[in-house]
């Protein structure tokens, strides 16, 4: 279920004017992962502490979601599957009510139990034949949203079944990103953007009053773009398998994995969701990834506040509601 994200942004503003803000970036390794953290700021102090502020948040939130870290409540949750229920905090157990949620509302089609899946398949170019239908069913026999029990009186998360594992790598990057942007808005940070390798949230504007811009890459050839959007309060993320993918017996596989079957995504090449907050919109991007165009759509259409816009393989550009494609910079 793993996925590689590709957002380009574009910070444009004029160094004229009557305003004293400006624009501080950094870019820093945090979560395992590139984040871009810019904010609006009158001086380069103001805007080290808000970046600082923003980073620590995130560091926060890698210390309660990371599966990789022995002593995070996702671990202990892992570490006890089959065994016990375990109890967690007030925002862990929510991440998890609304992650279950989003698997409800997609089938399954995004699962945070896909973290206990056998990697059977390859995408380095080693691969030469399809795994056996045993193999790929082996494969997910630990995976299934429906084995996750929350206990709401008592805060617990139960997995069902021993070798069970929850992660969050479908999500966690938009979720920390929705946390520091708003962090940042209760200390009075009127404007900035936030992308957590391509889980990119943004509020306010820029110091000429200009909203934020952002270029979705071209599937086709990842050194351009295809199209520009303005964003002035919310989030996008954009999924892709423009190099990790496989072709066997004439078929393109994505590495985008389904966790209810087991069998690599086909049918799509990039899915750029649009929504209120990141956390939504980086789950969406994999689960539309993984539903395929038509039934993508339709979930897409009856979220309120929720777009899409969708390259199949055949090139096709695919979109809901009132995206707008422009193939023009704005400013140019």
């Amino acid at each position: 279920m793993k996925k590689e994200l590709f957002l380009f942004v574009v910070l444009l503003y004029s160094l004229q004017g009557f305003s004293q803000d400006k624009i501080f970036t950094r870019v820093c390794k945090l979560m395992g992962s590139r984040y871009e953290i810019s904010v609006v700021a009158q001086s380069g102090e103001k805007g080290d502490e808000y970046i600082e502020m923003a980073i620590s948040e995130i560091e926060r939130i890698e210390r309660i979601i990371s599966s990789w870290r022995p002593d995070s409540e996702t671990s202990r949750i892992n570490m006890a599957a089959g065994v016990h229920p375990v109890k967690v905090s007030e925002e862990l157990f929510g991440l998890i009510q609304r992650c279950l949620k989003l698997s409800e509302i997609t089938s399954g089609a995004f699962d945070i139990s896909y973290a206990a899946m056998d990697r059977i398949w390859k995408f380095d170019g080693s691969m030469r034949q399809m795994p056996t239908p045993e193999e790929v069913a082996a494969s997910v026999k630990n995976v299934g949203y429906q084995n996750i029990v929350l206990d709401e009186g008592n805060r617990t998360v139960f997995l069902k079944k021993e070798g069970m594992k929850i992660g969050f790598g479908a999500v966690g990057k938009g979720y920390s990103a929705d946390q520091a942007k708003s962090l940042l808005k209760s200390y009075g940070v009127k404007g900035g953007l936030i992308n957590a390798s391509g889980d990119l949230t943004v509020w306010g504007e820029q110091p000429d009053e200009k909203p934020w811009i952002v270029g979705i890459t071209n599937p086709l050839n990842k050194n351009k773009v295809f199209s520009w959007f303005p964003i002035l309060d919310g989030a996008v993320v954009t999924s892709g398998d423009y190099e990790k993918f496989v072709v066997l017996d004439g078929r393109r596989y994505s590495h985008i994995i389904d966790p209810r079957t087991g069998y690599p995504s086909h049918g799509l090449v990039s899915v750029t969701v649009f929504a209120p907050k990141a956390e939504l919109a980086d789950a969406l991007s994999t689960a539309v990834f993984v539903m395929g165009a038509d039934v993508g759509l339709n979930l897409v259409d009856q979220l309120n506040g929720v777009d899409c816009v969708l390259v199949t393989q055949g090139s096709e550009i695919l979109k809901s509601g009132d995206v707008q494609i422009s193939r023009e910079k704005p400013g140019d």
